[in-house]
């Protein structure tokens, strides 16, 4: 897509004094908007890609709002299936089995979004197919098999932060959550490590790191975590889970790397389905972390709508203005920023840049961050 073209962003607001004003019919009318209709044909195997949280978060996407995407996706006739793929940290949803389980807690059975679940990379991750990209850092990425299999793809992302990429929306499930585990560990590449007079000997990213590379040594008279650099598969599930902020990366390298390669295999993913992929972004619950993380923090800033375009990078472009547009919330992990215009991801990882993404992804031809916003 040509850098000057402006994409069609459709937004629905939350706000709703009637009936026919509730969030699945927003849902409708914003699949109508956008014209997704012409997407989806008669007896596709349509992805639904979607995340179903990690045990412990309640943030992630309604069942009810995949629910609804079922339901329009069939009315074209299509066949859609729900789909993630495995994580490549420790936790509730590192094979398909636990996955599953964790799908069915989070509310998303058959009962209630009326299709099948299928993890799209396999039992234990290792069902993939590579995609030919050709880009600065990936000649081939990594794509899950039941995405690169599928006909057409629903993306419906949970928007809210993220402590490397800055934020989470449509571009980052697109990358990490349509890669298998080798994929996720291709795209993250960054160097991590733990600062002495910080670590607090808690153990917690010890027990959590799935490639056993973190261990004790001795400093002086005390024990610290180390992280093995030869064994860092660099998921930063250590930096996620230190109460402590002792474990970090070296940002000035692998920011860019990190955040370019994500993107690199946004593009791969989407490139499986030929235009025929659609993306709904969700402003509700914004949190400051993924939705992978165990648990879920109080909202950066109030509620804001659901937003649908054909143009992921627009999208996210969009939903990154309409947060830093607001007004913070101080109950939450903002420690700047709060004020309308300021940038709330920065507010709350001051290190993050998340406007690599979307600049990058345009940069590669993926789509364009010049967008009208259309409310309806």
């Amino acid at each position: 897509m040509p850098n000057a073209a402006v994409s069609k962003v459709y937004f629905a607001g939350m706000r709703a004094r009637r009936e026919k004003d509730n969030k699945t019919s927003k849902i409708e009318r914003l699949f109508a908007a956008a014209e997704f209709a012409g997407l989806f044909s008669k007896n596709d195997l349509t992805a639904i890609k979607l995340h179903f949280g990690e045990s412990g978060c309640d943030t992630f996407i309604n069942p009810v709002f995949a629910g609804t995407a079922v339901r329009l996706l069939r009315s074209c006739g299509a066949r859609p299936f729900l789909t993630d793929t495995n994580t490549l940290y420790t936790g509730s949803r590192r094979n398909s089995v636990d996955h599953m389980e964790t799908a069915l807690r989070h509310g998303f059975s058959y009962a209630t979004v009326n299709a099948p679940i299928i993890i799209a990379d396999g039992l234990t991750s290792a069902a993939f197919q590579e995609v030919q990209i050709d880009k600065k850092h990936f000649k081939k990425v990594k794509i899950a098999e039941a995405v690169a299999n599928a006909n057409s793809m629903l993306v419906l992302s949970h928007f809210k932060g993220h402590v490397t990429a800055g934020f989470g929306g449509a571009i980052k499930n697109l990358a990490m959550g349509c890669a298998p585990a080798r994929g996720k560990r291709e795209q993250h590449a960054a160097n991590f490590f733990v600062e002495a007079d910080k670590c607090a000997a808690c153990g917690q990213c010890i027990a959590h790191c799935p490639a056993t590379a973190i261990a004790w040594q001795k400093n002086g008279d005390k024990k610290q975590a180390f992280i093995d650099k030869d064994k860092c598969i660099a998921c930063g599930e250590c930096m996620s889970v230190c109460t402590f902020e002792a474990v970090d990366m070296d940002w000035s390298t692998s920011l860019s790397g990190f955040t370019e390669r994500l993107v690199e295999y946004a593009f791969g993913a989407a490139s499986c389905f030929k235009g025929q992929i659609a993306y709904i972004n969700f402003l509700m619950n914004i949190t400051p972390d993924c939705d992978c993380a165990g648990w879920s923090d109080a909202p950066l800033v109030p509620d804001i709508g659901i937003l649908a375009s054909k143009d992921p990078v627009a999208l996210d472009k969009a939903c990154h203005d309409l947060v830093n547009a607001q007004i913070g919330f101080k109950n939450s992990h903002l420690s700047c920023n709060h004020g309308t215009g300021e940038n709330k991801f920065k507010g709350s990882f001051s290190r993050t840049v998340g406007e690599l993404q979307f600049n990058y992804a345009e940069e590669i031809g993926m789509g364009s961050t010049k967008y009208e916003l259309i409310e309806i």
